[in-house]
């Protein structure tokens, strides 16, 4: 915190950070994209069931403006009257690793479950889809940088659930920017279009990742839930990606 304090209560930092972390973490997905043309191994890593060659350049540029434009006129106003609000003073102490992980595991926990609560809302009410949601699914095989190429009124309501997450936990601040943090690395991931060997579904089985998504870009009255499988699977709304590439290299 020294000498950093007015720097860190910026009513400006959150926004501007946000974007930035989203495109520096679509950037490796941007070279995958690049390299896709002209390598074998990276076209291997894209997934079945018609996802069809990469994104170009110029989808990638297009995209890039617009999510741009909302934040500069959504998100970038949203973000400063919230700090404003909010308590003028940092804590002294950082958490311990242990307060840090709980923290963090627990508010990816109930953001997906209030995720998966107004996900599941949008694509029931149809006024609510075609004036919130339906921009987002433009995108019928999303890629990295489509993660947040929503409606303003989208992106601020899962900015909502985001920082009522942690509001609602009494996070520390650490732990509210790293669990931010990894939580754009995540909607990336699972945008990005690429069943890659590293992927964190690969290693977590109760994630999704980007088959999982990808499957309700396809199928939109599944696989609600952005991160975790659980929800999707009690209210029998999950469907298994691989079974999906199956039945359409069957047909």
């Amino acid at each position: 915190i020294a000498g950093q304090q007015q720097i860190l209560l910026s009513p400006y930092l959150a926004a501007s950070f946000a974007f930035l972390t989203h495109l520096a973490l679509c950037a490796p997905f941007l070279v995958l994209d690049a390299l896709g043309g002209v390598c074998q191994r990276v076209r291997s890593w894209r997934m079945a069931a018609g996802s069809g060659p990469p994104p170009s350049l110029w989808k990638w540029y297009e995209c890039f403006w617009r999510v741009l434009f909302k934040y500069i006129t959504a998100v970038l106003p949203a973000t400063a009257l919230f700090q404003l609000l909010r308590s003028s003073s940092l804590p002294e102490l950082a958490p311990s690793c242990w307060q840090l992980s709980v923290e963090v595991v627990a508010c990816f926990l109930l953001f997906d479950t209030l995720f998966f609560i107004w996900h599941y809302c949008m694509h029931r009410v149809p006024w609510l889809y075609r004036a919130v949601h339906q921009m987002h699914h433009q995108h019928h095989v999303p890629f990295a940088l489509a993660a947040q190429d929503a409606s303003s009124a989208e992106l601020l309501s899962l900015l909502l659930l985001a920082l009522g997450s942690a509001w609602m936990l009494g996070c520390h601040p650490l732990s509210e920017a790293l669990f931010h943090f990894l939580n754009s690395w995540l909607a990336v991931e699972d945008h990005c279009g690429y069943n890659l060997p590293w992927a964190l579904h690969r290693i977590l089985p109760c994630m999704g990742g980007a088959p999982f998504h990808q499957t309700h870009h396809k199928k939109q009255s599944k696989n609600f839930a952005p991160y975790f499988t659980h929800w999707d699977h009690l209210f029998g709304t999950y469907i298994e990606p691989r079974s999906e590439q199956h039945v359409h290299k069957h047909n």
